[in-house]
């Protein structure tokens, strides 16, 4: 069976290569995990679902993943052992020095050409760095950025891909799997992938800081308006409609907007896409003021700011309002450059 990919390659153009990939049969993939916490957790779930084989590594039982057949282990020689060679492994972890500390602990019960991807928000620099210690045991590194929240590691993700094509080969089966239609992405050269998450993430920003400030203008107006109706409406044929307004809609009708607490936590990666830009001087006003609104949002209440907690609670569980283990990730997730 072949699956055809959409490729960048280093000419900036785009084609379409095809990739005899499925040398096993569906059923027979398998995946590991580490990190088996909101993201890696559901990834496991769509994996079982799909007939895939997933062991997972964690430092606590699982019993809710057990019950679901999921494989969960506590120790790295265990967790090799149980996946067969070439294995294809998914690192969902915050970004930072625990990265590199779990790559350290695994690599000495790895082979040459197994697969290790970092499915978290590693800032790209890193994921090259990463990549050349790895390639230098012959193992492939992938930067893995991930989309989709925790609907779409339960039910269909989106994937951009960088790494060498080798690697990608055998990765791609299993993510193709857990992807959406279209959702699976090869970006072409190490760094690549999380770079795209990065910019991804920047125009997120800018999505939900608009969509906010539109929320604040109708609360604000002399009109009696139904917003959850507003929203409902604006999902269905209008230039704007798209999963955020869906999740506005959503979160005005299950939790309403005046008890949400307006300060917004985050985990610092659009702060690199910004100074990215300085450095390459590319001009990012939408995406830098969006930024500058969230350090905002930590010092005055506004519905502007409940309503962008609403929508990333929705779309990735993120906390209501300030959280302490989010805020040290935002500043130690990054190495590169510190």
């Amino acid at each position: 069976m072949n699956f055809l990919l959409l490729v960048a390659t280093p000419e900036r153009k785009t084609k379409w290569v095809d990739w005899d990939y499925m040398e096993r049969r569906r059923t027979g993939m398998q995946l590991g995990i580490i990190g088996l916490g909101k993201m890696g957790g559901n990834l496991a779930l769509q994996a079982r679902d799909k007939d895939i084989k997933v062991v997972g590594k964690s430092r606590s039982e699982k019993p809710d993943l057990v019950k679901e057949g999921v494989q969960v282990v506590t120790d790295y020689d265990s967790f090799t052992s149980a996946l067969e060679y070439p294995r294809t492994i998914y690192l969902s972890l915050p970004a930072g020095k625990t990265v590199d500390q779990v790559l350290d602990e695994l690599v000495p019960y790895l082979e040459k050409g197994d697969v290790v991807m970092d499915g978290g928000n590693s800032f790209y620099i890193d994921s090259i760095r990463r990549e050349k210690k790895m390639w230098e045991k012959g193992i492939y590194f992938l930067d893995c950025g991930t989309s989709g929240g925790l609907d779409g590691a339960r039910n269909g993700a989106c994937f951009m891909v960088g790494g060498k094509e080798e690697g990608v080969r055998i990765a791609a089966p299993v993510l193709k799997a857990l992807a959406v239609e279209d959702g699976f992405l090869y970006t072409g050269q190490p760094g690549s992938g999380h770079f795209t998450k990065l910019v991804h993430n920047g125009i997120e920003f800018g999505m939900l800081q608009s969509i906010g400030e539109g929320v604040a203008l109708l609360r604000a107006s002399e009109f009696s308006l139904d917003l959850a109706a507003v929203f409902k409406n604006w999902s269905h044929g209008s230039v704007i409609r798209g999963w955020l307004v869906e999740l506005m809609e959503k979160g005005l009708r299950e939790q309403g907007i005046d008890n949400v607490p307006s300060y917004v936590e985050d985990t610092g990666e659009v702060n690199w896409l910004v100074q990215d830009a300085v450095d390459k001087e590319i001009p990012i006003p939408v995406i830098t003021q969006s930024v500058m609104e969230l350090f905002k949002s930590r010092m005055d209440g506004s519905d502007v700011y409940r309503s962008i907690a609403l929508m990333r609670h929705g779309f990735g569980g993120h906390p209501f309002g300030k959280d302490n283990h989010i805020a040290h990730e935002r500043t130690a997730s990054r190495i590169a450059g510190v």
